[in-house]
């Protein structure tokens, strides 16, 4: 033990066994600066001697009237029966932590996992319920535009197998799905006489019809599930080496998804039947799409295309009816349902 005076002036020292000097537990005992701990506070600390366990201790001394007069620091050896007291207290109180921490997780579980399963089925209903959205938005133009919604099933499906071969990031492979699908949504606003309109537009009826992006842009924006559609449904009608509307945009400045889908849609308006033609040959499409290379299509992404159109020309050209939309359904609920489908619990 040392003493100290208020000034920390060490004033009387005392060992159990006399030896006060050159000894592993004085050593220890000022191997750290003295401190001053408050009246009442006593500070305390395990360390080790020899494989022996001791505790270091600083501690105040106050008169009556709560003023610290002095200190005292002492080293003191845990007994063996002390040390292992310890020890079945430490081990004790793991055990009774363990048994709190199992039992709680007991009672909660059920819980735990009764809230999971609803917050599965609110998720995959709010998907499916923004799937339909989709569907619906995508559909009522189409129908109201060419009485068949076929061609926003095909050109959604060129559209997501060249992304995919292009190997987009999901976020960009979920724009450019919803986008393809919703590409002409603004043309839910163009009147009829122009819209439905058999012939070619003139000037004037051709800048109404132009309006149809801005339209579909503010229609996408409403919902935070579908405005990333706007890198499509925004930006289609721009051209790589520019003169496009309604941004004038070229090269890399258009998004890629926009580059992607122009392609795809003037490949399936080239290879499908209207009432003013009938479709092309895949070759003769192939040779339109080459002479615009650089100028309305992106060279690179023709390129990519070229390598997967034969296969989608002979999978998708000109076909219509549920087998398109049963496989762009199970195409879609691949990319937005990613993290999803474990959570899908049922009913019980």
């Amino acid at each position: 033990m040392q003493f100290y005076d208020a000034s920390l002036k060490l004033v009387a020292e005392w060992a159990l066994d006399g030896k006060k000097d050159a000894d592993p537990r004085k050593a220890l005992l000022v191997s750290e600066p003295m401190q001053r701990p408050a009246a009442g506070m006593v500070l305390a600390e395990m360390s080790e001697i020899n494989d022996t366990s001791v505790v270091r201790v600083i501690m105040p001394i106050a008169n009556e009237q709560g003023v610290v007069r002095a200190y005292a620091r002492g080293i003191f050896a845990l007994s063996a029966q002390k040390a292992a007291e310890m020890t079945r207290t430490i081990l004790l109180n793991i055990m009774i932590v363990v048994a709190i921490v199992f039992s709680v997780a007991a009672i909660l579980y059920p819980v735990i996992l009764h809230l999971m399963r609803r917050i599965a089925d609110y998720s995959t209903g709010l998907l499916d319920a923004n799937l339909e959205t989709l569907s619906v938005l995508g559909s009522a133009i189409a129908k109201r535009d060419s009485d068949t919604d076929a061609h926003n099933y095909r050109v959604s499906l060129y559209s997501a197998r060249v992304g995919e071969a292009m190997r987009l990031p999901s976020e960009d492979m979920c724009a450019l799905i919803k986008g393809a699908f919703l590409h002409d949504v603004g043309k839910i606003g163009i009147p009829d006489n122009v819209l439905l309109k058999p012939g070619k537009l003139d000037d004037k009826e051709f800048s109404v019809m132009k309006t149809h992006v801005e339209k579909g842009v503010e229609i996408v924006t409403r919902s935070s599930w579908l405005k990333d559609a706007i890198t499509v449904a925004g930006y289609h009608h721009e051209k790589y080496a520019g003169g496009g509307y309604p941004h004038n945009l070229r090269g890399t400045d258009i998004p890629v998804t926009a580059r992607i889908f122009a392609i795809c849609d003037v490949f399936d308006a080239l290879t499908s039947a209207r009432p003013y033609k009938k479709p092309f040959s895949f070759e003769a499409a192939m040779e339109i799409l080459d002479q615009d290379r650089g100028q309305h299509f992106d060279p690179a992404i023709l390129e990519t295309f070229h390598k997967v159109a034969r296969e989608l020309f002979d999978r998708y050209a000109g076909r219509e009816g549920d087998d398109l939309r049963q496989e762009l359904v199970s195409l879609v609920e691949k990319c937005f349902s990613t993290g999803l489908a474990a959570l899908r619990y049922g009913a019980d």
